[in-house]
């Protein structure tokens, strides 16, 4: 049995990870990278970046289409499903290509090849070599779509986001199972390139959203594009011409495909985590601080997907160079507002306290979208927006259903962390017409302000 010995070690090559390499090294650690593939992130393979170039697709063809209502004929929209996915495929590799430069810029003797296994609080191993830690272990091994029972009769109809961008063709029917935001977001991208759609979830939200105003501006918005059957229990079962049949209580669809979008627990099974002493929950994972992204008073830290806490691209990069800026010796940054974008149109965001979490003397404004000039001069007009604010009059959190609520919520969370009372956000530049008009709409509907 050999042994390697280092300050640092990472566990795992995305996007968590390779910041963590980045943030450790730069603070002067002596840093090792333990990777079991071909390195680079989920979201430039398979995830965030392929959705959107397949959102960006749907958007063409529904804009062509929603031409006329302007006045401008386009004729007939044709999708030529073919090119769509050549280039998705070409731009999604070339994302992917960045990333994997990042990771073989590291040296080759920093990287171990291999499945890495706990043996100790300190130390793992990677086939028969025993690495040793002596300040930290980032845990970023990221994580996996998951496909219910339920679809086991069907399996070889089954895609997850891992697969779903190798199709060469669209499906005359496309089934999703999960209303969260990746499976409302290529629901909708594959309705928008003339596909059938049914969104199908157990639960009553989407998006991820908990305000249920908001939720049911966001509900009637996306309904009117595909057919969502929220709140159900389906039975799935083969048709004899080879397809799928999904039944429920007042409804039935019969797909071609069905897209699995219900999860993505971390990839942790591997790890042996039982023999680090840390206390572990019922699926396995460790708690960890959210701050410092250690786990307890360990060296060991979770950053990325692998800790399933806002598992977004921005919250594991960031996780990631915490974990390994403080694994290294360094001091956790402050805590940011909690932030998350479903990119379906209208946009879906959710800022700061959400509304399960609110206080009780928390104040609410609402704006609608209908009322805002620019969205109804571009052609839209569903969506809501609700601004919360606490008892001293700071601006605490918000929830959006709007055209561009991706900009929105960006100003939401800086002037959150900024501690912004609302009074003070509502007397802003907010220029006309903009759809940012929206937040002033709602930072003074909150004040009890007339206008």
């Amino acid at each position: 049995m050999g042994s390697r010995d280092c300050d640092v070690l990472i566990l795992g090559a995305g996007t968590a990870g390779l910041k963590a390499y980045k943030a450790a090294t730069a603070r002067g650690a002596d840093t090792l990278i333990v990777e079991r593939g071909a390195g680079g992130s989920t979201c430039t393979r398979v995830g965030c970046m392929p959705s959107k170039l397949l959102i960006a697709a749907g958007r063409a063809a529904h804009q062509a289409r929603g031409a006329a209502a302007f006045g401008v004929d386009t004729g007939a929209v044709t999708v030529e499903a073919t090119r769509v996915w050549r280039r998705v495929r070409a731009e999604r590799d070339r994302f992917v290509q960045a990333v994997l430069d990042d990771y073989h810029a590291i040296p080759a003797d920093r990287v171990i090849h291999g499945v890495a296994r706990f043996c100790a609080a300190d130390a793992v191993m990677v086939g028969d070599i025993r690495v040793t830690a002596r300040r930290g272990i980032v845990i970023a091994t990221g994580g996996h779509p998951i496909v219910p029972e339920l679809l086991e009769s069907v399996r070889h109809l089954v895609r997850t986001h891992e697969t779903i961008f190798d199709l060469d063709t669209l499906p005359r029917a496309l089934a999703v199972i999960g209303a969260g935001p990746l499976g409302l977001e290529l629901g909708q991208a594959f309705a928008r390139l003339g596909v059938d759609v049914t969104v199908l979830d157990e639960g009553q939200s989407v998006g991820g959203l908990k305000d249920p105003e908001v939720n049911r501006a966001a509900v009637a918005a996306l309904g009117r594009e595909m057919t969502l059957a929220l709140g159900v229990k389906a039975d799935v079962s083969a048709t004899d011409d080879g397809r799928a049949r999904l039944a429920w209580e007042g409804g039935e669809a019969i797909v071609d495909l069905i897209l699995a979008a219900s999860g993505r627990p971390p990839t942790l099974a591997e790890l042996a985590l039982e023999t680090t002493g840390l206390v572990l929950d019922e699926h396995g994972s460790p708690d960890f601080d959210s701050r410092s992204h250690r786990c307890g008073d360990s060296a060991i830290f979770v950053a990325g997907d692998a800790g399933a806490w806002r598992p977004v691209l921005h919250e594991a990069a960031r996780g990631g160079r915490i974990a390994g800026d403080v694994a290294a010796g360094g001091e956790p940054p402050r805590r940011l507002p909690a932030f998350a974008i479903a990119f379906t149109e209208p946009n879906l965001v959710s800022v700061g306290r959400d509304f399960d979490s609110l206080p009780e003397n928390a104040q609410i404004g609402t704006a609608k979208v209908s009322d805002n000039g620019r969205a109804t001069v571009d052609g839209e007009d569903q969506g809501l927006v609700r601004l919360y604010g606490d008892a001293d009059g700071r601006l605490i959190g918000a929830a959006i259903a709007a055209p561009g609520g991706e900009h929105l919520g960006h100003l939401v969370a800086l002037a959150i962390d900024r501690g912004t009372e609302v009074a003070t956000f509502a007397d802003q530049a907010w220029y006309h017409p903009t759809v940012e008009e929206l937040l002033q709409a709602a930072a003074r509907d909150l004040l009890g302000a007339d206008d």
